[in-house]
């Protein structure tokens, strides 16, 4: 075990955490986006 703690490592984790934050809202809005489209798309069927 290191005595001396390392700032890198919690640099990289704090990259890590904000892209795959990022990723997934990216993800999430994509998703919803595609929902929307479909209701908007049977709405106009009606």
């Amino acid at each position: 075990m290191r005595e001396a703690l390392d700032q890198w490592d919690f640099v990289v984790a704090a990259y890590v955490v904000a892209v795959a934050g990022t990723l997934a809202m990216i993800a999430w809005s994509w998703v919803a986006m595609k929902r929307a489209e479909k209701r908007r798309e049977e709405a106009r069927r009606k």
